[in-house]
């Protein structure tokens, strides 16, 4: 599958010091199926859980925000 980030995730992920790898390996290692996911998960090194909107259409998932939820804290 091909992993596209809007405009407006590559301004997220710098804004917040996201590396787009780790948002890469964490697409990699789910099985996706067509439509929008929120995906929720815990980085290690980071004080909050980073949360991941995405669409997926056929072979190609489009990244449309990513940020640390700041709403949860982890334990």
């Amino acid at each position: 599958m091909e992993i596209r980030f809007s405009r407006h995730a590559k301004r997220r992920a710098k804004l917040y010091k996201i590396s787009e790898p780790i948002i890469i390996d964490i697409l990699k290692s789910m099985d996706l199926s067509q439509g929008e996911h929120e995906i929720i998960r815990d980085v290690k090194g980071s004080k909050y859980p980073l949360k991941i909107v995405i669409g997926v259409e056929d072979d190609i998932i489009t990244v449309i925000t990513n940020y640390p939820l700041k709403k949860r804290r982890k334990k």
